[in-house]
């Protein structure tokens, strides 16, 4: 009898062993994202006018798409999520850290994204067949 409630007592940890490294896992996420911020000079922003951080919020978007990218590509190879952590993960947590920050400026400075240029207006023929005319006397 003792032999069967040891076995018992055995599966009952291992499951709880399981639950426990299933939680912690899940909380990875949450955690990078409290984290974040810790690995990045809070005052860096502090100076920055709405134009230099539109442009800081922009490469930063741009190099966590990066870095994701390649943890992804990581893990599908062969102990892919060891090499995404280690290879990965660090740069990933520093620069989310970093927009987060230049988001928080952003917000603070009340700064609004510039609107993209409108392309110029299309020529009329007219205007199109004098600047032809031009050109072509240029060339003699």
């Amino acid at each position: 009898m003792a032999a069967s409630f040891s076995s018992s007592l055995r599966g009952v940890g291992a499951l709880f062993a399981l639950l426990a490294a299933g939680l912690a896992l899940s909380g990875c996420a949450s955690v990078s994202e409290t984290i974040a911020p810790a690995f990045a000079d809070p005052a860096k922003y502090e100076l920055y006018d709405c134009k230099q951080l539109e442009a800081e919020r922009k490469n930063l978007a741009n190099r966590t798409a990066d870095l994701q990218r390649l943890m992804d590509k990581a893990q599908t190879g062969a102990g892919g999520a060891v090499v995404s952590e280690l290879a990965y993960r660090n740069d990933y947590v520093a620069v989310r850290g970093q927009a987060q920050l230049a988001e928080d400026a952003w917000r603070r400075n009340r700064c609004r994204e510039t609107p993209p240029e409108a392309p110029p207006p299309p020529a009329s023929p007219a205007a199109s067949a004098k600047s032809a005319a031009k050109s072509g006397k240029a060339a003699r």
